[in-house]
């Protein structure tokens, strides 16, 4: 067997890059343990607050008239009901269709360009143009998922704060929520007015807050609807407990600042550290291109460059590993 064949070094890469993989993956789901505790801990509270079961049960019922979206690529893509959740998060009119047929589009358009310009043969062009086809569109949806929940967190207090006024004004609850659903902006006045359409509709406040938190997936919305459900069992001033909820949420974003702060530090070297060999290819290329050359046309050279991002996308992700904190 030839072990310079290009052929052989690509079919070793391609196992190589799905070995590496498939381990991040197994890694990263022994690491979501404790979030998997944590859902298991709240599904406790909604039992034990919500009337789940009755709650189910009418679910279960309501789905018989609802026309689920059903796609051909649902046969071929692991977890597409995880996917339509995180695109409902967007809160743009980005369907499970439209994101698959970008990813495919990006993947096409991606190949051709590396191979017809940037000169490379064509298995490493597909290595970098199915690359680039997934890891585009997850990281747009997830930008855009991040500044929303971001947005929508800063503003989260002050819409505590106006429910809170509501209530010590004699207002009912709902009536409260609608006020934040007409005065505040986008995301809130968004998903306020999803939960008071949905309670006209005919769920109760409990089950619109719990689908919303769902939908949401962030810790201070939960602890809204937790401190809402709580207080219709045991009542008590729910004012006075959002009031408090409040000063908690604002304590949250405060030591998020403060951890940023102190990981910045951390975020410029690894900046420093990842743009290195960039800067070192491109002042070769300056000084001899000749001599840098062999790594563009040369098939071992690209080999060793498609080798080489692989290597550098695993060292980022364990970078950003290393410096993620959540408060």
């Amino acid at each position: 067997m030839d072990v310079t064949n290009p052929t052989i070094v690509t079919i070793g890469i391609f196992a190589c890059v799905f070995i590496i993989l498939a381990s991040l993956t197994a890694a990263s789901g022994a690491f979501g343990q404790n979030n998997k505790i944590i859902g298991k801990k709240l599904n406790k509270i909604r039992i034990r607050h919500g009337k789940d079961k009755m709650l189910a049960k009418e679910q279960a019922k309501k789905n018989l008239f609802v026309k689920k979206e059903v796609s051909l690529f649902d046969r071929f893509i692991p977890k597409p009901a995880e996917l339509r959740q995180r695109l409902d998060k967007t809160g743009k009119d980005i369907s499970f269709k439209k994101y698959i047929i970008a990813t495919i589009i990006t993947a096409v358009l991606c190949t051709v360009l590396i191979e017809f310009v940037g000169g490379l043969s064509f298995l490493p062009s597909l290595m970098i143009g199915i690359f680039l086809g997934l890891f585009i569109p997850h990281t747009y949806i997830n930008r855009v998922v991040k500044n929303r929940l971001a947005k929508f967190t800063k503003q989260f207090p002050e819409a505590i704060d106006l429910i809170v006024r509501g209530l010590r004004a004699g207002l009912p609850v709902t009536e409260s929520i609608h006020a934040v659903a007409r005065e505040m902006q986008d995301p809130i006045s968004t998903e306020f007015l999803k939960i008071t359409d949905e309670i006209k509709l005919g769920k109760t406040m409990d089950e619109a807050l719990w689908a919303t938190a769902k939908r949401l997936d962030t810790p201070d919305f939960k602890f809204f609807v937790i401190s809402l459900s709580v207080q219709q069992e045991t009542g008590g001033n729910l004012a006075e407990t959002l009031s408090n909820l409040t000063e908690i949420l604002r304590g949250r974003t405060r030591l998020k600042l403060k951890i940023k702060a102190m990981i910045s530090e951390g975020k410029a070297s690894a900046y420093i550290i990842g743009s290195l060999p960039f800067l070192m290819c491109g002042l070769l290329s300056v000084m001899n291109y000749e001599y840098m050359s062999v790594m563009f046309t040369d098939p071992m050279g690209q080999m060793a460059l498609a080798g080489a991002a692989v290597w550098m996308g695993i060292g980022v992700f364990i970078l950003a590993q290393m410096i993620n904190f959540e408060a």
